[in-house]
């Protein structure tokens, strides 16, 4: 089996892996009235009140058990990849199961969710920082080299992780937004990866090669999941993503980019994130300061909704920006 196949058939697996798991994880959260509560000013999307979420765990579960078939455990990197993946789902699972209990909108406070987000980044952080197939230095891109930034790299990943998986929570707004986003996102990553792959072999560094293919093969076993899940997330979706799958895929992207040492890269590809984020924090600083909206709704992906854009249309022109930054993305690695 040639290093390309293996990755296609991971995703292929994972796809059906996927298939497989989301009627009964729809029907185990429609039975446990496990539905989504539309905060009450998303006065567009009343009608989505009760519709099942949990659905991440789709993608999660598809992921988890391929990549632990493909022996991504087994080495450093896809290991670490894998947990990162796995610890912020818990967190998103723990706020999304006390939204349910308690039957509100909010789960954990936002304190409570940055801290857990902060520990479970610096761990990465750490790791990342010690290892010796990634250390402190990151790509400038655009054939500037690298920057080592020493010490300071742990506070810098562990934002990067904290910054990257509430801008995913952020643009999880609609149906099959995070997911169509999300599936392009990986899909680039798995080819930024495979790129760096042979890049090692040919050098002769087959310990490097190892721990790549592991990501490589996450990252596809990721696709295949989310492919999956776009099935049952496409409008009108029967499920949603939750805090449980936006939290994973977010702290997923941010490792992969890291991991990589193409942080900014990430960034790029991911530039619907830094939108949802950019807009959220304008709409607040301009309130706060001048009591005036710059949007009519923040996130931006609801600002747009407002001003008339069919849903389907906002999943799908994010889902093509994203394709485009991806592709010049890999025109200044």
């Amino acid at each position: 089996m040639t290093d390309s196949e293996k990755v296609l058939i991971a995703a292929i697996a994972a796809f059906f892996t996927g298939m497989l798991l989301a009627p009964f994880i729809i029907k185990a959260a429609g039975r446990l009235k496990a539905g989504q509560s539309v905060l009450v000013y998303v006065h567009q999307h009343e009608t989505k009140e009760g519709t099942p979420t949990f659905g991440g765990l789709i993608f999660i579960f598809a992921a988890t058990a391929v990549s632990a078939v493909f022996g991504v455990f087994s080495r450093e990197l896809g290991r670490m990849l894998m947990l990162v993946f796995l610890g912020y789902g818990i967190i998103g699972f723990t706020d999304d199961f006390i939204k349910i209990k308690l039957k509100r909108n909010k789960g954990l406070s936002a304190w409570q969710k940055i801290v857990f987000q902060l520990a479970a980044g610096a761990i990465a952080a750490w790791f990342a920082y010690d290892s010796e197939y990634i250390g402190s230095a990151v790509s400038l891109n655009f054939g500037l080299g690298e920057a080592d930034l020493g010490i300071w790299y742990i506070p810098f990943a562990a934002v990067v992780f904290v910054a990257m998986s509430n801008a995913v929570n952020l643009t999880d707004g609609l149906d099959a937004l995070a997911g169509g986003t999300g599936t392009v996102y990986v899909s680039f990553f798995t080819a930024i990866t495979f790129g760096l792959y042979y890049s090692a072999r040919e050098l002769g560094d087959t310990l490097y090669a190892a721990e790549l293919e592991s990501m490589m093969i996450a990252q596809a076993a990721l696709a295949g999941g989310l492919l999956a899940f776009l099935i049952f997330n496409a409008p009108k979706a029967c499920v949603f993503m939750g805090d449980t799958g936006s939290l994973a895929l977010g702290a997923f992207f941010a490792a992969a980019a890291l991991f990589t040492k193409n942080p900014f890269i990430g960034a790029l590809i991911g530039i619907t994130y830094v939108l949802s984020c950019i807009s959220v924090i304008i709409q607040v600083v301009s309130f706060k300061l001048r009591k005036k909206r710059v949007f009519l709704m923040a996130p931006l992906h609801h600002h747009l909704e407002l001003k008339g854009m069919n849903e389907s249309k906002i999943s799908a022109v994010y889902a093509i920006v994203t394709f485009v930054a991806g592709l010049f993305a890999l025109t200044v690695l």
